[in-house]
């Protein structure tokens, strides 16, 4: 048994969908079913009464069934694909009136209350609604055989079998309205699960969306802009020597050439997604070891890089513990050119502890101005230290002023 608050969706307009048992091919099955069980138990009980010699009651009992059915066709039927209140209450008070009669006049009619016990639980939305029907019902099936019971015409099974009936009926539908609104509340939960789940999703791709902004401000920051910094600067320092010394100019062209080089190689692993250029051949050392005799090279500061504290092994490091330490060493070295007023530079590559405590340093350290590391704090560190948290690393900047800088980014090795 269903209720039109159940019903699947198409068949109400007004339905709220939240999880029907029926499908919508198995609540018009359902239909037809019933529509088909009216049909007949109607056809029988007509088919009764033309066979029993009822003398004069035969005209009124015809005439409740054919309301009966004719309440059924306009009201009853449509009731059961719609929320008409009306209809609904039209065609249960028919029902009840003509159960009535056919009790009064043919108690053996009165196989019929399957039907209209059942026909209840299938109209009304709300146990609460389905009970006082039954009970009307009931009382409307008993108060003739209970009369005739009184004056022996009656045995006393006739009122107490639609007693029993009464009992049956009301616990099949309270049990059956009862799963049906556990059902509705599941539905609901189930929707309410959904939702969450797909703003928990929204949530999600709006964060990865964010990420992923950070990471390319973070890529621009450490590649393609210092990059094009570097191309300046030696723009300016050829366009200076030019006329005194063509040597020194073709050499700084010649680094401007490189550089874009490796600037144009970023970006296009960039768009693609891949690591750094510098990594794609190359050991880490020996990416750091190309990176400081290009920044030698382009700043015309002494750099040298320092590997003697790895033992002569290389780290084990993922591909993502390489990419934030070579990052580490760019972002210092671009600040040693831009602040630093350095004449020296050391690189160096260390491994310290051991087991699930090692990890691998690099450490860029200069003899520059120096600065006050809580008053400036630049966007490339901030960016930087990011980077290492991400790989369960950090960054330390250690500077005094006139004292130089040394950065230390440190990563775990797994």
């Amino acid at each position: 048994m269903t209720s039109a608050s159940t019903r699947p969706a198409g068949l109400s307009p007004e339905w709220e969908p939240g999880g029907p048992p029926l499908s919508e091919r198995g609540w018009r099955i359902t239909l037809v079913v019933l529509h088909v069980a009216f049909a007949v138990l109607l056809a029988l009980a007509v088919g009764n009464v033309l066979a029993l010699d009822a003398g004069d009651s035969r005209a009124v009992v015809l005439t409740a069934l054919g309301a009966w059915g004719l309440a059924y066709l306009l009201m009853g039927g449509p009731a059961l694909l719609s929320r008409d209140v009306r209809r609904r209450t039209g065609y249960l008070a028919v029902m009840v009136a003509a159960v009535a009669v056919i009790a009064w006049h043919e108690p053996s009619l009165l196989f019929l209350m399957f039907l209209a016990y059942s026909q209840v639980w299938f109209l009304v939305e709300r146990a609460g609604e389905g009970v006082p029907w039954t009970f009307v019902l009931a009382a409307a099936a008993t108060v003739g055989p209970l009369v005739d019971w009184t004056r022996g015409e009656e045995p006393l099974w006739g009122p107490g079998s639609t007693l029993v009936g009464l009992a049956f009926s009301l616990a099949m539908g309270i049990w059956v309205h009862r799963v049906l609104e556990q059902s509705d509340q599941r539905a609901a939960l189930i929707l309410e699960l959904e939702s969450t789940r797909a703003e928990l999703a929204a949530l999600h791709h709006q964060q990865g969306m964010v990420a992923e902004r950070e990471r390319l401000a973070r890529e621009v920051h450490d590649t393609l802009a210092q990059g094009y910094t570097s191309i300046v600067v030696l723009a300016q320092t050829a366009a200076a020597v030019l006329p005194g010394d063509p040597a020194a100019a073709a050499e700084r062209l010649a680094v401007i050439e490189e550089v874009a080089r490796e600037n144009l190689a970023e970006a296009r692993a960039m768009v693609a997604a891949f690591a750094p250029v510098a990594l794609d051949s190359a050991t880490l050392v020996e990416a750091l070891q190309r990176l400081a005799e290009r920044f030698g090279r382009e700043t015309g500061v002494v750099t040298r890089v320092d590997t003697a504290a790895l033992g002569g092994v290389g780290p084990a490091l993922s591909r993502a513990e390489e990419i934030v330490l070579l990052r580490g060493a760019q972002e210092a070295l671009a600040n040693v050119r831009r602040h630093a007023s350095a004449s020296a530079v050391v690189l160096r590559v260390s491994r310290v502890g051991s087991g699930d405590d090692a990890q691998v340093s690099v450490h860029v350290e200069d003899d520059g101005v120096g600065f006050d590391p809580a008053v400036s704090v630049g966007v490339g560190l901030a960016g930087l230290r990011d980077r290492a948290q991400e790989v369960g690393g950090d960054v330390d900047v250690r500077s005094v002023p006139g004292e130089g800088t040394r950065v230390t980014v440190r990563v775990p090795v797994r």
